[in-house]
Parts: structure tokens; sequence; C-alpha cells
């Protein structure tokens, strides 16, 4: 089934300079956007020890600050689909700047607020409020640059952009796990609760006007273009033409995000605490073992995107999704098990599968016209995360609390539904 790229850069077979040029600056925006929304969760433990009372039990500490990380998922939906509503009918360009300003300041005001012995629980609610503000922005963010990118490029390269833009996105968790690391090297654990875990934070906010600036540069994508002059925009709500026409395809971009958001927040963000807290590694081996992960999955999302171009997203779902299961399965119970030589090789390979996930958005590229597609990848990514993404942690902290390895008995029932999603894929939109 055709994509739906439009003939503008249908009959494309190379890259232009201005497609590698966009593709690099969409890349390394998205990279430091993420940036500022993760690296929330690697200080997750001194935040739950700063920002909440310091006789709360340290369950419920880590438990509490976890749920407000959930509600930037929570609010992702708001984001998405306001700012996809406008983009499929103003335009993809304009919801950038707006995003990067959403994202960047509250980074900036959180390395800037009074702790919980300051301001007392008007602490955590400012905390809170600062989440919900970010999870708006990232919601119209990451859509958006996938929209933007793959309008740009020639189809036939759709998989490739998609997987580097994904990649570009896994890179801003590597900053993040970098400066985790560096900090942990600087700082000793009670100079970084004394005030040294405000510089990634301020950093972030400098990065997002770095971000900013760099987008200035940015042209709307072509296929956007062309809609406009043949007056072929939606002329309906997009969301109504959305759940009244493309249920399916809503659907399996929903179940295709769940396996993302595993692949994302449990085989690497999370890694760190799982690895310190339940087996007794060191913070900085770590952090060293999850960068190290990070870029092997980097490598893996351009891998399957490359692939996905030759012999199509489906297949190339379906043999991710399986090798990730593989892998999850060998990993988890070598923690307890393995030298740590062994661990790092496994989890190098375990990062390397789960570059599966750069490919889903090009599989949701595939499903939806390009009058409603901004707010087809919008709504199916973000409502989908808001359901799970923010309940992922929270779930795997309490299947941790009954085995060592409870985010192995998350995983492998996510690569069951992942692979149901890429056979219904496969079967309906790439015959």
């Amino acid at each position: 089934m055709k994509s739906g790229n439009t003939e503008v850069a249908a009959h494309r077979k190379l890259l232009t300079r201005e497609d590698v040029r966009t593709l690099m600056l969409s890349s390394f925006g998205g990279a430091l956007e993420f940036y500022d929304f993760v690296i929330y969760v690697f200080y997750a433990k001194v935040l739950s020890e700063l920002f909440f009372p310091a006789g709360m039990n340290p369950f419920w500490a880590m438990l509490n600050t976890y749920g407000i990380f959930a509600a930037g998922y929570l609010f992702r939906p708001l984001g998405g689909i306001v700012m996809a509503h406008f983009g499929d009918l103003f335009g993809r360009k304009r919801l950038f700047a707006l995003s990067i300003m959403m994202m960047a300041l509250p980074t900036l005001l959180l390395g800037l607020m009074p702790t919980f012995d300051t301001i007392g629980y008007v602490a955590p609610v400012l905390l809170l409020v600062l989440r919900m503000i970010q999870g708006v922005a990232i919601g119209g963010e990451i859509p958006a640059a996938w929209t933007f990118v793959s309008e740009h490029v020639p189809e036939k390269h759709v998989g490739m952009a998609n997987g580097f833009l994904t990649g570009g996105l896994s890179l801003g968790i590597l900053l993040g796990s970098l400066i985790a690391l560096m900090m942990s090297r600087q700082f000793s654990s009670a100079a970084i609760l004394d005030g040294a875990w405000r510089i990634p934070f301020i950093l972030g906010g400098l990065f997002g006007l770095l971000t900013l600036y760099l987008r200035s540069y940015l042209r709307e994508t072509p296929v956007f273009k062309a809609m406009q002059q043949r007056k072929e925009l939606a002329t309906d709500m997009p969301l109504k033409l959305l759940v009244t026409q493309h249920k399916t395809a809503v659907i399996i971009g929903m179940l295709l995000t769940w396996f993302l958001t595993g692949c994302i927040v449990v085989i690497l963000l999370a890694m760190p605490q799982l690895l310190t807290a339940g087996f007794g590694f060191s913070s900085a081996l770590a952090f060293e073992m999850q960068s190290m992960a990070i870029v092997m999955q980097m490598i893996g999302c351009v891998l399957y995107g490359v692939l996905a171009d030759r012999v199509g997203s489906g297949r190339m779902l379906i043999c991710g999704i399986v090798l990730t299961g593989v892998m999850a399965v060998l990993f988890y119970p070598a923690l307890g098990n393995s030298s740590e030589d062994m661990v790092f090789a496994l989890y190098m390979l375990l990062g390397l599968a789960t570059g599966v996930a750069g490919i889903v958005s090009a599989a949701m590229i595939k499903m939806f016209p390009p009058a409603i597609r901004f707010t087809g990848i919008s709504f199916s990514y973000n409502v989908a995360y808001a359901i799970v993404g923010g309940l992922t942690l929270p779930v795997v902290q309490w299947l941790s609390s009954y085995s060592p390895i409870g985010a192995m008995y998350y995983i492998l029932p996510l690569c069951v539904v992942g692979l149901l999603a890429a056979f219904a894929f496969q079967f309906r939109y790439q015959r």
C-alpha cells in the first residue's frame, strides 16, 4: 500500500543536500529536547529525597517521584492533539519553536527552584506543574519531527530517515546518561544532594535555547506546501476524520507505541536504577553500561531503518520484536548469575535489538494519509504513551517487589503485544 508521501518526493531516489540538512537539524534538535524530558529519570532518586518530606519511606518517596514523572506522560495527549491539529491545518514547522520553549523553560526552572526544605509542599506541586508543561511539549515534538522529516525525504528513504531521527532522540538519552556519569565522577553523593544536581537541569535549559536557534533554519515540508497549493488540507477537524475513518491504524499505532515505550523506558532509561539498587553495580559502571547500550540502540535504529526500506517495515518490525524478546530472556536472568563482562555484552546486544523502535514511526507514516498524518501519529503515539507510559515504571517497581528481574516479566508480554500489532500492520498496510 502506498504511504501517501505524495508525488512531491516520490520521483526522487536520492537524498538532496536539503534533505540531509533537514534530517541532521531535526535529529540534533530532537536529541536536545529529549534530553530535557528524560534527565528527570536519571535524578529520580535525588529528587525523591529533595522534594518530599525527609521522614517519608524511601519506597513511597521514589514511587511519588515516578508518579510525577508519569504526569508528563498523562499530559502528552493534550499537547499532541492540539499541536497536531494546528500542524495539519497551518504547517509542521510552526509547532517546533513552541514545543522547544515549553520544554526548555521548565527544565531551567527546575534547576533553579527551591526544594522541600525551603518551601515545603509547594515544591512537589511545582515539580508536578513543570512536568505537566513538559508533557504537553514533548507530545507535540516527537510526532512533528517524524512527520516533518518523512515529508522531506524521498519515499524509499522514509525508513532510514525515521531510524536516524529516532536514533537522534536516543542521543538525548545518551547525553543525559553521560552527564549523569560525569556528575557521579566529579561530585560525591553528598555534593550532588547539596546542589550539584541542579547543573544537568540548567544545562538542559541552555540546550533548549540552542535548539530554538537551530530550528530557525528549517523550512516547511514540500508535502504540506503541495497540499496547500492544491487545497487538499483537511476541511473537517483532523481528529474527527481520524477516529471515524482510520480506527484500525490508530489501534495498531497505539500497540506499537506501547512496545516502543518498554524499549525506551524499561530497557534504557530505568536500567541504572535496576543495576545499582537490585544487583549492586556501582553507579559509574551502571551509567557506562547504559551509555554503551544507548549507542548500540542508535546504531540499531539506523540499521533497522535501512533494512525496512529494502524489505518492508512490517517484516523488520516482526524480526526486531522477536529478537528483543530473545535477548531479554538471555539478559535479565544473567544479572545475578554471570560475570560483569557477560552482563555487559548481553546488554549491548539487547540495546541493539531494541533499535527496532526506530521504525515504529515509519510504519505509522505509512498508515495515515498526509492530510491527517500529523494528527494520526500524534493521537496514536501520545494517547498510548499517556495510558501505558506513565504506568510503566510503577508497574515494573511493583513486579520487582516480587522478583529482582520483574522488568523481564513486563517486557516479554509486551513483545507478544508488539508482535501481534506488527503482523496486523504487515497484513493490512504492506500486502
